[in-house]
């Protein structure tokens, strides 16, 4: 049989979960389901966020920045994953395919960094109450916004340029319910190690970079609150910390152990399963944690409610 290089056009066949179809309708409805908890979700706290005038604080504002890379990373993916379960054909286009993984490895790298700067954030809103305002000045908040979406899309422009040149030779099948960009490479009929050590190498810095800034943060966060006198404080300061390690620890945990593990640990049903945690069910935890207890946004949905029924 021939073999031709199609890396610039050919359909993409999405294998998804169809090995075990028994699963799929099931599946459907918990994406579904979550997919809408997301979307209004996130959709809720960037509206709050900019009308209410209360929210106008740092928190608010990487929250808001927060929002934005979860509601479109699971808006590039989702939408096809369940039209490939609905639907017989499991098509996608190879323009398709590259727009899905640049979009999702840019908005995924970009909540890496997010998530380090909201620990940076918090740490010293606990650690240097009085200095906040003047430490998290808007002109640094922008500027570590900024730089957290330049090093996500560079990180994706990155891998996806080194993803883009290798042949495919008519091998099509992504074993995958979305292009993921390291199975795309791995369909290469060329030898793809160098490829992929320079993805590890990325990856190790796109991941533990802001690991170490998150864990350092919370450290510092977990001795100032035991110092406390309060302890109705205590309580309040270390159920925020608890929530918010809960999020990051989902998110980066579920992530570290997909691309980071040894390869004989490898199993692709095990992968399509912890893509599911960190892509749909991580994206509608966030809003939820991070605001379901806050009184600035019970008080901003009850004004924003209150002025509708007007």
């Amino acid at each position: 049989m021939e073999t031709t290089n199609d890396s610039t056009g050919g359909d993409f066949i999405l294998v998804g979960f169809s090995e075990h179809p028994e699963l799929e309708l099931i599946l459907l409805l918990f994406v579904l389901t979550f997919y809408s908890v997301t979307l209004v979700g996130n959709v809720a706290i960037i509206s709050l966020s900019i009308l209410d005038t209360r929210l106008h604080t740092p928190m608010y504002f990487f929250l808001r920045n927060l929002s934005v890379p979860d509601l479109c990373f699971t808006t590039s993916t989702v939408p096809q994953m369940l039209v490939n379960m609905w639907g017989g054909s499991k098509k996608i286009s190879y323009a398709g395919c590259m727009v899905q993984y640049w979009v999702a490895l840019a908005l995924g790298s970009t909540e890496c960094v997010l998530l380090a700067v909201m620990a940076v954030d918090h740490y010293v809103a606990v650690c240097w109450p009085l200095r906040y305002a003047t430490i998290m000045h808007p002109k640094l908040c922008h500027l570590l916004a900024a730089s957290s979406w330049s090093s996500g899309f560079a990180n994706s422009f990155l891998q996806s340029s080194m993803a883009m040149v290798l042949p495919h030779c008519g091998n099509q099948h992504v074993d995958h319910f979305f292009c993921e960009l390291l199975i795309i490479v791995k369909l290469s009929c060329v030898d793809t190690g160098p490829t992929e050590s320079k993805m590890l190498i990325a990856w190790l810095i796109i991941l533990c970079i802001p690991v170490s800034i998150i864990l350092t943060s919370y450290v510092c966060i977990a001795r100032a609150v035991v110092k406390m006198h309060s302890a109705e404080g205590r309580k309040k300061a270390f159920g925020t910390f608890a929530s918010h390690l809960m999020v990051v620890s989902l998110f980066f945990g579920t992530i570290m152990f997909l691309y980071l593990q040894p390869k004989g640990n490898y199993s692709q049903d095990q992968s399509k399963a912890l893509s599911v945690l960190y892509m749909i069910l991580a994206p509608t935890l966030n809003p939820l944690i991070y605001t379901l207890r806050n009184k600035d946004v019970k008080k901003a949905v009850k004004k924003l409610v209150g002025k509708e029924q007007e």
